[in-house]
């Protein structure tokens, strides 16, 4: 009978297990280099973060152990958010507009005006070269193709972080997490987040994380049931537009408040 009770114990705490996740610590970066920092974007190809400063109007580029080995790695942005790369251009929001860089030049050699956007935020970028871009301000979402933006999406409150995923396009909302398939049909993944929902990362088998910029990191289960990972509101740490190094489970948390990055392992 004891050996029963304790298999069946073991079950339990088996199942309650599953799902679960936790993040550690590994670096933080020091506060010299970094300003404002509002997203940061992890590069395989280069092996380096590009790191949106909101304030200066600047990019800065850091090792995969968060040195910084390029302060100014470009100049000459406005409230520049969410960031993407294709191609060998570096695509980053602005206010209104898309500003568009040369990886090589590190030149601004475009900008796409939005008309009609109240605060752009993050962007996403298609396999086809298209470009989807959150107005946070307006609750909307524009595709851009061939350079010409279009309204794809009205009606999201707060519309922030933006993931493409397989043909799957999710939207953080303030509250809640929509995806949203090829035919525009909106599906309510999980809801009833604190408002300020920012970033959106998958981190393999339909699982996610989430940020608030209020300094909350959300895990994101494929049953759509949430846990806090970690909470620094009454430490004032915000927790803005995340990124993730899947091949070495790597979370890249950009801190507006506290001008730093940070690390986290996931597990």
């Amino acid at each position: 009978m004891k050996a029963a009770c304790m298999l069946i114990l073991g079950m339990f705490c088996a199942n309650q297990m599953v799902g679960q996740r936790n993040i550690e610590k590994i670096w933080e970066t020091d506060t010299m280099s970094i300003h404002s920092p509002e997203s940061v974007l992890f590069d395989p190809a280069s092996g380096s973060l590009y790191v949106s400063n909101m304030a200066t109007g600047n990019v800065c580029q850091l090792t995969l152990d968060g040195k910084v080995s390029n302060p100014q790695w470009i100049t000459g942005l406005s409230a520049n958010k969410g960031s993407a790369i294709y191609n060998g251009h570096f695509y980053t929001a602005e206010t209104n507009t898309i500003a568009v860089i040369d990886t090589k030049t590190k030149a601004i050699v475009q900008r796409i005006p939005v008309d009609g956007a109240g605060m752009l935020n993050d962007v996403a970028m298609d396999a086809n070269g298209v470009l989807y871009v959150s107005d946070t301000r307006n609750g909307k979402v524009y595709r851009i193709i061939k350079d010409r933006p279009e309204i794809y999406l009205e009606n999201i409150p707060g519309a922030n972080g933006l993931l493409l995923l397989n043909d799957d396009l999710y939207v953080l909302s303030a509250t809640s997490v929509l995806k949203i398939d090829t035919k525009k049909t909106v599906t309510t993944v999980a809801d009833g987040f604190e408002s300020g929902l920012d970033g959106i990362v998958d981190i393999g088998n339909n699982e996610f994380i989430l940020s608030n910029y209020k300094g909350i990191l959300y895990y994101l289960a494929a049953d759509g049931k949430s846990q806090v990972l970690s909470d620094t509101r009454k430490e004032k740490i915000a927790y803005n537009d995340i990124s993730y190094n899947k091949p070495d489970k790597i979370l890249y948390v950009p801190s507006f408040t506290t001008n730093k990055i940070l690390a986290y392992r996931v597990k």
